[in-house]
Protein backbone atom coordinates (compact mmCIF):
# COMPACT_ATOMS: atom_id res chain seq x y z
CA UNK A 1 0.00 0.00 0.00
CA UNK A 2 1.20 3.22 -1.15
CA UNK A 3 -0.08 7.13 -0.51
CA UNK A 4 -2.12 8.51 -3.16
CA UNK A 5 -0.42 10.94 -5.69
CA UNK A 6 -2.43 14.15 -6.53
CA UNK A 7 -1.43 15.88 -9.56
CA UNK A 8 -1.93 19.51 -9.62
CA UNK A 9 -5.40 21.06 -10.28
CA UNK A 10 -4.55 23.02 -13.48
CA UNK A 11 -4.50 19.82 -14.84
CA UNK A 12 -8.31 19.77 -14.68
CA UNK A 13 -10.86 21.61 -16.87
CA UNK A 14 -12.55 25.01 -15.00
CA UNK A 15 -15.33 25.03 -12.65
CA UNK A 16 -18.30 24.10 -14.55
CA UNK A 17 -22.00 22.50 -13.28
CA UNK A 18 -22.53 20.15 -16.23
CA UNK A 19 -25.95 18.44 -16.53
CA UNK A 20 -26.50 15.01 -16.39
CA UNK A 21 -24.75 13.01 -19.16
CA UNK A 22 -26.95 11.65 -21.57
CA UNK A 23 -28.16 8.49 -21.84
CA UNK A 24 -29.55 5.36 -24.00
CA UNK A 25 -31.00 2.07 -23.15
CA UNK A 26 -29.45 -0.96 -24.07
CA UNK A 27 -31.17 -4.11 -24.45
CA UNK A 28 -28.84 -6.49 -22.59
CA UNK A 29 -29.18 -10.59 -21.95
CA UNK A 30 -33.12 -9.52 -22.22
CA UNK A 31 -33.49 -6.73 -19.76
CA UNK A 32 -33.11 -3.05 -20.18
CA UNK A 33 -29.70 -1.07 -18.71
CA UNK A 34 -29.36 2.55 -18.67
CA UNK A 35 -26.10 3.93 -19.74
CA UNK A 36 -24.66 7.63 -19.77
CA UNK A 37 -21.71 8.36 -21.94
CA UNK A 38 -19.50 10.73 -21.38
CA UNK A 39 -17.42 11.36 -24.44
CA UNK A 40 -13.34 11.88 -24.48
CA UNK A 41 -12.22 15.44 -25.35
CA UNK A 42 -8.65 14.43 -26.16
CA UNK A 43 -6.98 12.19 -28.50
CA UNK A 44 -5.52 8.77 -26.54
CA UNK A 45 -8.28 9.15 -23.84
CA UNK A 46 -9.14 5.36 -22.90
CA UNK A 47 -12.09 3.68 -21.60
CA UNK A 48 -13.44 4.21 -18.30
CA UNK A 49 -16.53 2.44 -16.47
CA UNK A 50 -18.29 4.35 -13.43
CA UNK A 51 -20.86 2.27 -11.16
CA UNK A 52 -23.29 4.15 -8.61
CA UNK A 53 -23.81 2.30 -5.03
CA UNK A 54 -26.77 1.39 -2.90
CA UNK A 55 -29.78 3.68 -3.63
CA UNK A 56 -27.62 5.43 -6.49
CA UNK A 57 -27.18 5.91 -9.82
CA UNK A 58 -25.29 7.03 -13.01
CA UNK A 59 -26.07 10.65 -12.13
CA UNK A 60 -23.78 9.88 -9.27
CA UNK A 61 -21.00 10.51 -11.05
CA UNK A 62 -21.63 13.60 -13.53
CA UNK A 63 -18.80 16.10 -12.33
CA UNK A 64 -15.92 13.14 -12.24
CA UNK A 65 -16.60 11.88 -14.77
CA UNK A 66 -16.77 14.96 -16.60
CA UNK A 67 -13.38 16.49 -15.19
CA UNK A 68 -11.55 13.24 -16.64
CA UNK A 69 -12.69 13.95 -20.34
CA UNK A 70 -9.12 14.70 -21.24
CA UNK A 71 -7.70 11.32 -20.48
CA UNK A 72 -10.89 9.36 -19.84
CA UNK A 73 -13.88 8.44 -22.28
CA UNK A 74 -16.45 7.54 -19.84
CA UNK A 75 -19.61 5.50 -19.12
CA UNK A 76 -21.47 5.45 -15.82
CA UNK A 77 -23.81 1.93 -15.64
CA UNK A 78 -27.27 2.00 -13.83
CA UNK A 79 -27.37 -1.05 -11.98
CA UNK A 80 -30.65 -3.45 -12.26
CA UNK A 81 -33.69 -2.04 -10.56
CA UNK A 82 -31.68 1.27 -9.84
CA UNK A 83 -31.60 4.77 -12.17
CA UNK A 84 -33.65 4.15 -15.37
CA UNK A 85 -32.30 0.77 -15.61
CA UNK A 86 -35.54 -2.42 -15.56
CA UNK A 87 -35.33 -4.78 -11.63
CA UNK A 88 -33.32 -7.29 -12.07
CA UNK A 89 -33.91 -11.26 -10.84
CA UNK A 90 -31.34 -11.36 -8.40
CA UNK A 91 -29.86 -8.34 -6.37
CA UNK A 92 -26.49 -10.06 -4.58
CA UNK A 93 -23.27 -8.59 -5.36
CA UNK A 94 -22.25 -11.41 -8.20
CA UNK A 95 -25.54 -10.86 -9.92
CA UNK A 96 -24.32 -7.12 -10.32
CA UNK A 97 -20.70 -7.99 -10.80
CA UNK A 98 -21.94 -10.43 -13.87
CA UNK A 99 -24.13 -7.18 -14.77
CA UNK A 100 -21.01 -5.21 -15.20
CA UNK A 101 -18.82 -7.98 -16.98
CA UNK A 102 -21.59 -8.40 -19.37
CA UNK A 103 -21.83 -4.63 -19.99
CA UNK A 104 -18.36 -4.81 -20.81
CA UNK A 105 -17.85 -7.86 -22.94
CA UNK A 106 -21.36 -6.27 -25.03
CA UNK A 107 -20.04 -2.81 -25.47
CA UNK A 108 -16.18 -4.32 -26.76
CA UNK A 109 -14.56 -1.35 -24.92
CA UNK A 110 -12.59 -3.82 -22.36
CA UNK A 111 -9.95 -3.82 -20.54
CA UNK A 112 -11.75 -0.24 -18.99
CA UNK A 113 -10.54 1.71 -16.07
CA UNK A 114 -13.19 0.34 -13.75
CA UNK A 115 -14.65 3.51 -10.76
CA UNK A 116 -16.77 1.86 -8.26
CA UNK A 117 -18.82 3.71 -5.30
CA UNK A 118 -19.89 2.32 -1.84
CA UNK A 119 -21.91 -0.60 -3.32
CA UNK A 120 -20.47 0.06 -6.84
CA UNK A 121 -17.05 -0.97 -5.02
CA UNK A 122 -17.60 -4.11 -3.97
CA UNK A 123 -18.91 -4.85 -7.22
CA UNK A 124 -15.65 -3.56 -9.03
CA UNK A 125 -13.86 -5.44 -6.75
CA UNK A 126 -16.08 -8.54 -7.53
CA UNK A 127 -15.34 -7.95 -11.35
CA UNK A 128 -11.52 -7.11 -11.28
CA UNK A 129 -10.74 -10.25 -8.73
CA UNK A 130 -12.51 -12.40 -11.25
CA UNK A 131 -11.81 -10.57 -14.53
CA UNK A 132 -8.55 -9.24 -14.82
CA UNK A 133 -8.31 -8.99 -18.12
CA UNK A 134 -11.44 -6.52 -17.93
CA UNK A 135 -9.96 -3.81 -15.27
CA UNK A 136 -6.74 -2.02 -16.33
CA UNK A 137 -7.06 0.19 -13.01
CA UNK A 138 -9.51 0.28 -10.01
CA UNK A 139 -10.42 3.31 -8.20
CA UNK A 140 -12.60 2.60 -5.28
CA UNK A 141 -14.40 5.15 -3.12
CA UNK A 142 -15.81 4.65 0.26
CA UNK A 143 -15.95 0.75 -0.90
CA UNK A 144 -18.68 -1.33 0.64
CA UNK A 145 -16.40 -4.42 1.80
CA UNK A 146 -17.43 -6.47 4.77
CA UNK A 147 -17.15 -5.14 8.45
CA UNK A 148 -19.83 -6.58 11.17
CA UNK A 149 -19.97 -3.38 13.46
CA UNK A 150 -23.44 -1.65 12.07
CA UNK A 151 -23.28 0.49 14.50
CA UNK A 152 -20.37 2.79 12.26
CA UNK A 153 -23.10 2.60 9.85
CA UNK A 154 -26.60 4.79 9.30
CA UNK A 155 -27.96 1.82 7.64
CA UNK A 156 -27.39 -0.03 10.63
CA UNK A 157 -31.13 0.79 11.58
CA UNK A 158 -32.27 -1.31 8.40
CA UNK A 159 -30.64 -4.89 9.64
CA UNK A 160 -34.43 -5.72 11.72
CA UNK A 161 -35.92 -4.52 7.66
CA UNK A 162 -33.64 -7.75 6.84
CA UNK A 163 -35.79 -10.15 9.39
CA UNK A 164 -39.26 -9.16 8.00
CA UNK A 165 -40.68 -11.67 5.12
CA UNK A 166 -41.27 -8.64 2.34
CA UNK A 167 -39.86 -6.36 4.19
CA UNK A 168 -39.96 -4.42 0.76
CA UNK A 169 -43.49 -3.55 1.67
CA UNK A 170 -42.99 -2.06 5.04
CA UNK A 171 -39.51 0.48 3.01
CA UNK A 172 -42.26 0.84 0.63
CA UNK A 173 -44.94 1.72 2.70
CA UNK A 174 -42.79 4.45 4.30
CA UNK A 175 -41.24 6.03 1.42
CA UNK A 176 -44.84 6.45 -0.13
CA UNK A 177 -45.45 8.47 2.60
CA UNK A 178 -42.38 10.71 3.18
CA UNK A 179 -41.96 14.12 0.65
CA UNK A 180 -39.94 13.71 -1.95
CA UNK A 181 -38.10 16.98 -0.66
CA UNK A 182 -37.46 15.96 2.94
CA UNK A 183 -36.06 12.87 1.46
CA UNK A 184 -33.82 14.22 -0.95
CA UNK A 185 -32.28 16.26 2.33
CA UNK A 186 -32.11 12.68 4.12
CA UNK A 187 -30.21 11.25 1.21
CA UNK A 188 -27.29 14.46 1.28
CA UNK A 189 -27.22 14.77 5.11
CA UNK A 190 -26.45 10.90 5.25
CA UNK A 191 -23.60 10.63 2.33
CA UNK A 192 -22.66 14.35 2.34
CA UNK A 193 -20.02 15.21 5.42
CA UNK A 194 -20.25 19.26 4.25
CA UNK A 195 -23.72 20.12 2.65
CA UNK A 196 -21.99 23.72 1.19
CA UNK A 197 -20.23 21.60 -1.02
CA UNK A 198 -23.43 20.53 -3.37
CA UNK A 199 -24.85 23.12 -5.44
CA UNK A 200 -28.03 24.10 -6.10
CA UNK A 201 -28.01 22.37 -9.34
CA UNK A 202 -26.97 19.11 -7.77
CA UNK A 203 -29.88 19.45 -4.94
CA UNK A 204 -32.35 19.74 -7.77
CA UNK A 205 -31.41 16.70 -9.63
CA UNK A 206 -31.16 14.45 -6.78
CA UNK A 207 -34.76 15.80 -5.84
CA UNK A 208 -36.04 14.90 -9.23
CA UNK A 209 -34.30 11.29 -8.98
CA UNK A 210 -36.20 11.29 -5.79
CA UNK A 211 -39.67 12.12 -7.27
CA UNK A 212 -38.86 9.53 -10.32
CA UNK A 213 -38.29 6.83 -7.97
CA UNK A 214 -41.53 7.73 -6.25
CA UNK A 215 -43.27 6.64 -9.00
CA UNK A 216 -40.77 3.26 -10.12
CA UNK A 217 -42.89 0.35 -8.31
CA UNK A 218 -39.81 -1.64 -8.02
CA UNK A 219 -37.50 1.00 -6.09
CA UNK A 220 -38.21 0.04 -2.50
CA UNK A 221 -37.76 -4.02 -3.56
CA UNK A 222 -34.77 -3.60 -5.44
CA UNK A 223 -33.68 -1.31 -2.24
CA UNK A 224 -34.22 -3.79 0.64
CA UNK A 225 -32.91 -6.84 -1.87
CA UNK A 226 -30.26 -5.23 -2.47
CA UNK A 227 -29.18 -4.44 1.19
CA UNK A 228 -30.19 -8.10 1.69
CA UNK A 229 -27.51 -9.44 -0.53
CA UNK A 230 -24.96 -6.82 0.78
CA UNK A 231 -24.88 -7.70 4.24
CA UNK A 232 -25.15 -11.59 3.31
CA UNK A 233 -22.04 -11.27 1.08
CA UNK A 234 -20.23 -9.45 4.48
CA UNK A 235 -21.32 -12.36 6.33
CA UNK A 236 -19.89 -15.59 3.82
CA UNK A 237 -16.87 -13.01 3.87
CA UNK A 238 -15.83 -14.07 7.62
CA UNK A 239 -16.94 -17.56 6.79
CA UNK A 240 -14.73 -20.51 4.88
CA UNK A 241 -15.27 -21.54 1.23
CA UNK A 242 -15.30 -19.34 -1.82
CA UNK A 243 -17.26 -16.03 -2.00
CA UNK A 244 -14.93 -14.31 0.03
CA UNK A 245 -14.79 -10.28 -1.05
CA UNK A 246 -11.80 -9.93 1.27
CA UNK A 247 -9.96 -13.11 -0.66
CA UNK A 248 -11.17 -11.20 -3.85
CA UNK A 249 -9.24 -7.78 -2.75
CA UNK A 250 -6.13 -9.97 -2.63
CA UNK A 251 -6.59 -11.28 -5.91
CA UNK A 252 -6.71 -8.07 -7.54
CA UNK A 253 -3.75 -7.45 -9.75
CA UNK A 254 -4.90 -4.03 -11.38
CA UNK A 255 -3.15 -0.59 -10.33
CA UNK A 256 -6.10 0.51 -6.98
CA UNK A 257 -6.69 3.57 -5.75
CA UNK A 258 -8.93 3.53 -2.84
CA UNK A 259 -9.99 6.60 -1.64
CA UNK A 260 -12.02 6.96 2.01
CA UNK A 261 -13.32 10.05 3.81
CA UNK A 262 -13.05 9.91 7.20
CA UNK A 263 -16.53 11.75 8.13
CA UNK A 264 -18.20 8.57 6.26
CA UNK A 265 -21.28 8.02 8.15
CA UNK A 266 -22.72 4.55 5.81
CA UNK A 267 -19.37 2.80 5.61
CA UNK A 268 -16.93 2.21 8.88
CA UNK A 269 -14.06 4.31 8.17
CA UNK A 270 -11.58 1.27 8.29
CA UNK A 271 -12.29 -0.49 5.58
CA UNK A 272 -10.97 2.08 2.95
CA UNK A 273 -7.38 1.11 4.75
CA UNK A 274 -8.01 -1.99 5.43
CA UNK A 275 -9.11 -2.07 1.43
CA UNK A 276 -6.05 -0.79 0.52
CA UNK A 277 -3.98 -3.43 2.36
CA UNK A 278 -5.79 -6.68 1.47
CA UNK A 279 -5.07 -5.42 -2.33
CA UNK A 280 -1.17 -5.69 -3.48
CA UNK A 281 -1.15 -2.75 -5.85
CA UNK A 282 -2.77 0.03 -4.14
CA UNK A 283 -2.53 3.32 -3.01
CA UNK A 284 -4.81 5.32 -0.51
CA UNK A 285 -6.33 8.91 0.09
CA UNK A 286 -7.95 9.15 3.28
CA UNK A 287 -9.94 12.69 3.12
CA UNK A 288 -10.78 14.51 6.61
CA UNK A 289 -14.10 15.74 6.60
CA UNK A 290 -15.31 14.47 3.97
CA UNK A 291 -18.51 11.83 3.48
CA UNK A 292 -19.84 8.86 1.70
CA UNK A 293 -19.42 10.02 -2.26
CA UNK A 294 -16.42 12.11 -2.41
CA UNK A 295 -16.91 12.17 -5.97
CA UNK A 296 -19.64 14.13 -5.79
CA UNK A 297 -18.11 16.07 -2.40
CA UNK A 298 -15.24 16.88 -3.54
CA UNK A 299 -14.77 15.62 -6.92
CA UNK A 300 -11.78 17.86 -8.07
CA UNK A 301 -9.52 16.45 -5.22
CA UNK A 302 -10.76 12.88 -6.46
CA UNK A 303 -10.22 13.78 -9.94
CA UNK A 304 -6.65 14.85 -9.22
CA UNK A 305 -5.66 11.44 -7.31
CA UNK A 306 -7.12 9.52 -10.38
CA UNK A 307 -4.87 11.86 -12.63
CA UNK A 308 -2.23 10.88 -10.07
CA UNK A 309 -3.24 6.81 -10.77
CA UNK A 310 -2.92 7.51 -14.24
CA UNK A 311 0.27 8.84 -14.90
CA UNK A 312 1.99 6.62 -12.09
CA UNK A 313 0.52 3.83 -14.27
CA UNK A 314 -0.27 4.67 -17.96
CA UNK A 315 2.66 4.30 -20.48
CA UNK A 316 5.21 6.51 -20.86
CA UNK A 317 4.19 8.56 -23.41
CA UNK A 318 0.78 9.50 -21.27
CA UNK A 319 3.10 9.94 -18.05
CA UNK A 320 4.92 12.61 -20.18
CA UNK A 321 1.74 14.60 -21.12
CA UNK A 322 0.40 14.49 -17.72
CA UNK A 323 3.81 15.94 -16.08
CA UNK A 324 2.77 19.70 -17.05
Amino acid sequence: MKRAILRPDHLLPVHSVPPPWPGREVRLDGTTTYVRDTPATAPGAEPALYVHGLGGSSQNWTDLAGLLTDHLDGQAIDLPGFGRSEPGRRYTVPAFAERVIRWIEHSGRGPVHLFGNSLGGAVSVQVAGLRPDLVRTLTLISPALPFLDFRRSLQGRMLPVLAIPRGERLVGWRLARVAPEVMAQQVMEACVADLTRVCDQRRQEALEEIRARHETPHHAAAYVRTFRGLVSSFLRSYLPGPGSLWRLAGAVRAPTLVIGGLADRLVDVRVAPQTARAIPDSRLLMLDGVGHVAQLEVPRLVARSVLGLLAETGDPARRSDMAG
